[in-house]
């Protein structure tokens, strides 16, 4: 496959203005360097800096706040790109000061960690900045790459192993388990270890498992507090809140407009792919050896609308619906006063609308989405 062109890439191009700071945001491996690296390909190469926050020469080169050290860092450079951000001290703070005295410098900076950059590039950043969030490749980005009978050979592939970009290169089904489970075991929790007061990886790796097993149900933090011994109720919700912010899994509440019917307060986990679900549970089996295909279609649907939604910059509130007398839906989109809502199902069955939404919210559009007709619904049509 040639390289494919990420959804965002026309974005960053025309947002990188001198005296603001471009922050590109996703998971460890979801391609945010290689990104870079095209945005700036067509730069003057003796008007770039490239820093790595991970290395420690870099660290100490900005330990010091101070213009004078800022522009002796800089040198003739016109464009500072800064990689994994967030291990830099006060990097909010240092970004604030180089851009307001030296308001030419175009600023790029890229992080893997939310509760990192929240705490450090937000508040001092404010009016200065503007936020990119980049995720494991889209449909909508491959579409341009293939015809229609390879996205349906693909789509069981992209079920069971996700669509981490370094995929595309593996060819053998035992390279992408293998990559899949190095990327757990030393990329995607390494923000949240080097988190201060974070040391039980072992409890961390057994949370998401629990919550991988609960996709399509809301999860209880006193149930996963029972099964998980030795970790708080408190502890699992700072748990869930920091593998949120490394976009591992990401929670979606349930929608009520009536409280004494509809339930709101527990939350719905999904995995941001796929296939670090899979790798979690060492679960690589074909669908129809599967029990579980009806929660592989519904994360890679909320994860595929979730994508679409952040690209093509629409403004939907999103939800799963529920009642006390077990009437649920999948998906609520809810923008301004319209409601969408979706119903996921792998194979094409007649499902009728649950009589509690009809009555209650006759305005609203209801769909069955299904492996025959998705491609709309995944690429936002």
């Amino acid at each position: 496959m040639e390289i494919i062109t990420r959804a965002v890439f026309n974005d960053l191009k025309a947002k990188l203005k001198p005296g603001k700071v471009l922050i590109l945001l996703g998971a460890r491996r979801v391609g945010k360097s290689h990104l870079l690296k095209q945005v700036i390909s067509d730069l003057d190469p003796n008007q770039l800096l490239v820093l790595n926050g991970e290395d420690q020469t870099t660290i100490d080169r900005m330990s010091f706040r101070s213009v004078e050290n800022f522009k002796l860092l800089l040198g003739n450079a016109k464009f500072l790109i800064i990689d994994e951000a967030q291990n830099i001290p006060d990097i909010g703070l240092k970004l604030k000061l180089l851009v307001d005295e030296i308001p030419t410098i175009h600023v790029i900076v890229t992080g893997s960690s939310m509760f990192e950059l929240t705490n450090k590039l937000g508040e001092p950043l404010v009016g200065r900045s503007q936020v990119i969030q980049l995720f494991p490749f889209a449909q909508l980005e491959y579409q341009p790459y293939e015809n229609i009978i390879e996205t349906d050979g693909k789509l069981e592939n992209r079920l069971i192993y996700g669509s981490y970009p370094e995929l595309i290169h593996l060819i053998e089904i035992e390279e992408k388990k293998d990559y899949l489970e190095e990327l757990i075991s030393s990329y995607l929790l390494k923000d949240i270890l080097a988190y201060e007061g974070i040391k039980k990886a072992d409890k961390i790796i057994d949370l998401l498992r629990l919550v991988a097993f609960q996709i399509g149900h809301e999860v209880s933090i006193d149930e996963l507090a029972m099964n998980l011994k030795g970790i708080s109720r408190n502890t699992i919700e700072s748990y869930l809140d920091l593998l949120s912010k490394v976009f591992i899994i990401y929670p979606i509440k349930g929608f009520s407009r009536n409280l004494r019917k509809e339930i709101s307060k527990s939350n719905r986990w999904y995995f941001y792919d796929n296939g670090i679900r899979n790798a979690l549970i060492r679960n690589y089996n074909p669908l129809n050896l599967r029990n579980d295909t009806g929660q592989l279609w519904e994360n890679y649907l909320m994860g595929e609308r979730m994508k679409v939604n952040a690209y093509l910059k629409r403004r939907v509130n999103t939800y799963y619906w529920r009642t006390y007398d077990q009437q649920e839906i999948d998906l609520i989109e809810e923008s301004g006063t319209n409601l969408a809502a979706f119903e996921f199902k792998w194979n094409k069955n007649k499902v009728k609308i649950p009589t509690a939404w009809k009555n209650n919210y006759q305005d609203a559009s209801f769909e069955v989405i299904h492996k025959d007709n998705y491609l709309h619904f995944v690429l936002g049509k």
